[in-house]
């Protein structure tokens, strides 16, 4: 019998080394995406919004190895906005980006906040699934061509989030 991997969150700065290749990767698949490179638009917040007591950086270790993370920063005085949910890509359909996306929900309603707000890129559809699948309500037209909107917008009010 297997026993399942030990999977464990970390809070870590953006600088931690860790944190790069999962930036880099998501930047290169963003640029194949969209066609630009997206590179620029990942970097363009400074560190700080990411660091206590307004944001975090989450890391999904498995056996030491990052193979998923996401952050949030403040959008509001109550209103936390998520940005680089990301699972790399040898780890994907595993379930792990609903665990960081919950993961992150927890650390953003401990600091005090009680919304989420998030967009995502009109060529992400399997984020655009994730987000709905979690509860998260879109604040565009579902059934509009997602390439005439631009990005996409949603939110999820949080109250007492479960612990895992």
């Amino acid at each position: 019998m297997t026993s399942a991997p030990e999977l464990t969150f970390i809070q870590v700065p953006v600088s931690d080394p860790r944190v790069a290749p999962l930036l880099r990767e998501l930047g290169d698949e963003y640029s194949r995406r969209y066609g630009r490179d997206a590179h620029a638009e990942i970097s363009r917040y400074p560190d700080e919004e990411f660091t206590a007591p307004h944001g975090g950086l989450l890391l999904l270790l498995e056996r030491g190895e990052a193979v998923a993370g996401g952050a949030f920063r403040r959008y509001d005085t109550a209103t936390a906005e998520l940005k680089r949910i990301w699972t790399h890509s040898a780890h994907r359909r595993r379930g792990l980006a609903r665990r960081v996306v919950a993961e992150l929900e927890r650390e953003a309603a401990g600091r005090g906040y009680r919304r989420v707000f998030l967009t995502t890129g009109p060529r992400q559809p399997e984020a655009r699934g994730l987000y709905l699948a979690t509860g998260y309500t879109p604040l565009f037209d579902i059934e509009a061509d997602p390439e005439t909107i631009g990005p996409l917008p949603f939110e999820k009010h949080l109250r007492e989030v479960p612990e895992p």
